[in-house]
C-alpha cells in the first residue's frame, strides 16, 4: 500500500514518443529531466512471457530438461534415512528440488519428529512445502517459520502463507527490526530412543520449487552434529531468545560472514603467488571486499570471479588487479548459487545465501556454510572449474567496464557449461536406470561418475 503513495523517481518512455504526450505525463509526474529515459526496446518485457509460453512457438524454445533425482535419493528412499548415512549436496536444476520438498513432507508425517524450523523468503503460490508445514502444525508438531514480509514483490503472497501457518498453530516470525532475513535454512528435530537427532538443510536459493527449475543453486543436506547448535542458536536469534549473534561453524551476517571472508582473503594474500581464490556469486559491490581482493591480487594471488550481475571491481588494472579475472555466465538458467573457494582455508569450500554486497553482508541475516566432506568439496570444485572453462555462455569483464563475449579458440572444444551439466546428469540417470536397483551397483556407478 505504501508503494502507491511513493514519490515518482524515474520515467521510461519509448524513443521518439510524442513531445506533447511526454509534457502531459510530466505535468502530473513531475520527474526531473535527467530521470527521463528514452528506450528503444519494449518497456514491459514481462509481457513477453505470453509469447514465450505459447505452445505454437515451442519449436523456438530450449529443449525441455527434466531435473534428475539420483541416488542416494530416489522415489522409494526416505530422505531422512539417506541423510543419516552421509552428507549430500545437490546442484539444482540439474538435480531435482524434489528431495527438499520430500524432506519437509516426511518430517510432517513422522510421529517421532517433534520440531520443524524454517526460513521462507520467496514462496511459490501453491507451495507443497508450506502445505507440509501446515499439516505438521495441525498435527501438534512445534513448527517455527520465519516469513520475510519484505521480500520485494512477494509481500502479498508471503503474508497469505504466514496467516495460513498461524491459523494452523505454527509460530510465525514476521521479521527482525532493521534487517531482512535472507538465509535459507531448515532444522528438523526428531526424538528417537530418548535422544534428539537433527536433520539440517542449507541452501543458496529460496524454498521455491518453481524457481528451482530455472535458477542454478546448491542444496546441502546433513545429519552430522557440526551444525546442530548453530542452527538452534540461529532460530533463537530470530525469535529473540538469544542476543549473541555469533555462530561457531556456520557464519552469520551482519556480524561474521564479511569478517571471515576478509580473513580468508588475507590468508591467501600471505601465500603470495601460491594463493588461489575462486568465488561465484550474483553481485560484487562491497568496497571492503573489493579492496581486499585488489591487495591479494597485487600480492600475486590468482583470483577468478564468476559474477552473474553487478560487478564494481575492475579487473586487469596494472599493479592493482592484474591477477583477477571476472566472467559472467548468461544462459538458459539464471546463475544464482554462491560458492567460495579459498585454497588455504580449512575447509576450502563454502556455500552461502549472501552475495558480496553491503546489503547482504551488513543489513541482512544471511548464512554461510563450510563444506567439510571431501567428495562434496570435489563436486563443487568441478562445477567451478567447468564454469571457468565455459566459452559459449561466458562474457569476460574488461578493465574499462565493458564485457566481451568469450569464444572458443581455434581447435578448442566448445563448452556450454549448462548444456554440459544437463547431458552429464542425464547420462548418469540413464546409466543408473539400466542397472539393477540392488544399491551396490548404483553406489559403484556413482562413485565412478
Amino acid at each position: 500500500k505504501l508503494r502507491r503513495k511513493g514519490a515518482f523517481v524515474r520515467l521510461q518512455i519509448e524513443k521518439d514518443a510524442d513531445a506533447e504526450l511526454l509534457e502531459f505525463l510530466n505535468s502530473h509526474l513531475k520527474i526531473f529531466y535527467k530521470d527521463i529515459y528514452e528506450c528503444a526496446v519494449p518497456l514491459t518485457l514481462d509481457g513477453l512471457w505470453e509469447i514465450a509460453s505459447n505452445k505454437d512457438f515451442s519449436f523456438l524454445a530450449h529443449p525441455q530438461y527434466l531435473p534428475k533425482t539420483l541416488p542416494p535419493f530416489n522415489e522409494n528412499t526416505s530422505v531422512m534415512s539417506a541423510m543419516e548415512k552421509e552428507d549430500i549436496l545437490l546442484i539444482h536444476p540439474y538435480e531435482s528440488f524434489d528431495p527438499v520438498q520430500k524432506l519437509i513432507k516426511e518430517a510432517a508425517k513422522d510421529p517421532k519428529v517433534i520440531s520443524i524450523r524454517m526460513t521462507l523468503y520467496r514462496v511459490e503460490k501453491n507451495s507443497p512445502i508450506v502445505q507440509s508445514l501446515i499439516e505438521a502444525a495441525s498435527d501438534g508438531k512445534q513448527v517455527t517459520v520465519m516469513v520475510e514480509l519484505k521480500a520485494r514483490f512477494d509481500e502479498e503472497n508471503n503474508l497469505h502463507w504466514a496467516k495460513a501457518l498461524e491459523d494452523a498453530g505454527a509460530h510465525v516470525i514476521y521479521g527482525i527490526t532493521g534487517f531482512k532475513v535472507h538465509a535459507k535454512v531448515t532444522q528438523i528435530i526428531k526424538k528417537e530412543d530418548g535422544k534428539l537427532k537433527f536433520y539440517i538443510h542449507l541452501g543458496t536459493g529460496n524454498y521455491n520449487g518453481s524457481s528451482a527449475k530455472i535458477y542454478t543453486d546448491v542444496s546441502f543436506f546433513t545429519c552430522g552434529d557440526r551444525f546442530d547448535k548453530d542452527t538452534t542458536n540461529f532460530f533463537h536469534i530470530l525469535s529473540g531468545y538469544n542476543k549473541n549473534r555469533k555462530l561457531d561453524n556456520l557464519s552469520m551476517s551482519p556480524m561474521q560472514i564479511k569478517e571471515r571472508l576478509l580473513a580468508m582473503i588475507k590468508n591467501e594474500e600471505k601465500k603470495g603467488s601460491a594463493g588461489r581464490i575462486i568465488a561465484k556469486m550474483n553481485a560484487l559491490v562491497d568496497g571492503d571486499m573489493i579492496k581486499a581482493l585488489y591487495k591479494a591480487s597485487a600480492a600475486g594471488v590468482k583470483i577468478d570471479l564468476i559474477v552473474r550481475g553487478i560487478c564494481c571491481l575492475r579487473p586487469a588494472l596494472k599493479g592493482v588487479s592484474e591477477n583477477i579475472r571476472v566472467i559472467s555466465i548468461v544462459g538458459k538458467y539464471l546463475e544464482h548459487a554462491r560458492i567460495f573457494y579459498f585454497a588455504h582455508a580449512q575447509p576450502s569450500l563454502y556455500i552461502a545465501s549472501a552475495d558480496w554486497m553491503p546489503r547482504n553482508l551488513e543489513r541482512r541475516l544471511e548464512l554461510m556454510s563450510p563444506i567439510y566432506n571431501e567428495n562434496l568439496q570435489n563436486k563443487l570444485k568441478e562445477i567451478l572449474k567447468l564454469q571457468l572453462s565455459d566459452n559459449e555462455l561466458a562474457f569476460e569483464l574488461q578493465s574499462g567496464g565493458e564485457y566481451r563475449k568469450i569464444a572458443p579458440k581455434k581447435g578448442e572444444d566448445k563448452i556450454d557449461d549448462q548444456e554440459f551439466l544437463e547431458a552429464y546428469f542425464s547420462k548418469i540417470y540413464k546409466n543408473i536406470r539400466k542397472h539393477d536397483e540392488s544399491g551396490t551397483a548404483l553406489t559403484k556407478l556413482l562413485k565412478e561418475s
